[in-house]
């Protein structure tokens, strides 16, 4: 009951509270977080206790969660996820006056921000054809197993549960909003917002409409690759065009919000691709970068003596697959690691993931 009081106390700050502004492509952001906006911070923070605290640091919003969702998930394990959600030790933060810069910034395998709720928006998917990654396929499109549940969400081998589409869970939560919805923080700082938003950008009286996404699936068949005709099964089936909807290629839009009644750049979560924006207007902090934020304890597992064959973790995330599939799994100081499997001589036959050398990925 009282998460409930004090998440209402936040959506009416949400109202109040007003932006301080200089212009930045025709509408205004923040220039400095106002008290209102920080009680609006503190409110959000009392709103989800024990799970999220989100406050204003200097010139940054750093946001402290253990990830736990506060709604109903699904069962996990499940078929399509072998994974356990347990607690993580995120602590990330983002520009608290973010800026717009003359180039987009493209989503790599990370996080896109967080939710008011302190889960992370994770839309991209560390699945490939036969482990080439120039085919990636979308989480959303039920091409492969992921196990997601009735919040689009699931659930990474160091515990860590995600949203890859809309966190229905959440937005329950708001059901029957009369203005849009602030659902969490990018990580370039600006706000996410949806599935509504002002029918009239510049307007606060105007009503309530469902955003569309520009993008669509590309008709024909496939250059190469998998083969096949365009159906929606990866990211590279689909193909922004603009003005077919009412965001940009980043999924989101300048116009007025509740908490920014004079303008500022906001993405909008949306129930067809993409979904979660797959790139930035602004410059995502570095505390997202690839591998980051940090999940917990999870996934550590136990340990294996020195030259004894590949962890346990490397042949649990190939165990039912073939040589050349993607897989993923997490590493001894909990970063995420991606790679397709081989079998490796001291395996007795069984295979393991084998990282890719560029670096540490997700799922």
């Amino acid at each position: 009951m009282r998460k409930n009081l004090t998440a209402a106390l936040a959506l009416q700050l949400c109202i109040a509270v007003p932006a301080l502004a200089h212009g930045v492509r025709g509408y205004p952001i923040v220039a400095a977080p106002s008290p209102l906006q920080q009680l609006y911070d503190l409110a959000i923070s009392a709103a989800w206790a024990g799970n999220v605290s989100i406050t204003i640091d200097g010139d940054y919003r750093v946001i402290r969660s253990d990830g736990l969702p506060d709604h109903d998930t699904g069962t996990f394990p499940n078929r399509g996820n072998p994974n356990r959600i347990s607690a993580q030790h995120y602590e990330v933060r983002v520009p608290a006056r973010p800026q717009l810069p003359a180039r987009d910034t493209a989503l790599q395998l990370q996080s896109f921000g967080f939710a008011i709720n302190g889960v992370p928006f994770d839309p991209g998917a560390a699945e490939f054809w036969n482990g080439d990654r120039n085919w990636q396929y979308e989480a959303m499109s039920g091409a492969v197993p992921l196990g997601l549940d009735q919040n689009n969400a699931h659930v990474q081998p160091n515990g860590a549960y995600h949203y890859h589409g809309l966190p229905t869970g959440l937005l329950a939560r708001f059901a029957g909003a009369k203005t849009p919805v602030l659902v969490g923080w990018a990580a370039d700082g600006f706000p996410i917002y949806g599935p509504y938003d002002y029918s009239d950008a510049s307007a606060r009286n105007s009503p309530l409409t469902k955003m569309r996404a520009s993008w669509r699936v590309k008709s024909g068949a496939r250059n190469g690759g998998p083969g096949g005709s365009y159906d929606g099964s990866f990211v590279q089936d689909y193909e922004y065009v603009a003005g077919l909807g009412s965001l940009d290629e980043c999924n989101g839009r300048s116009g007025v919000t509740p908490e920014f009644p004079s303008g500022i750049y906001h993405y909008v979560l949306t129930d067809t691709f993409p979904f979660i924006p797959r790139c930035f207007r602004g410059t995502p902090d570095q505390s997202f970068a690839r591998g980051r934020p940090a999940g917990g304890d999870a996934g550590k597992g136990a340990q294996r003596e020195p030259g004894k064959g590949p962890p346990p973790e490397a042949l649990d995330a190939c165990r039912g697959k073939s040589n050349g599939a993607a897989c993923y799994f997490t590493g001894r100081q909990n970063e995420a690691l991606s790679g397709s499997c081989f079998t490796p001589p001291d395996a007795s036959g069984q295979p393991a993931c084998r990282p890719d050398r560029g670096g540490p990925g997700k799922r």
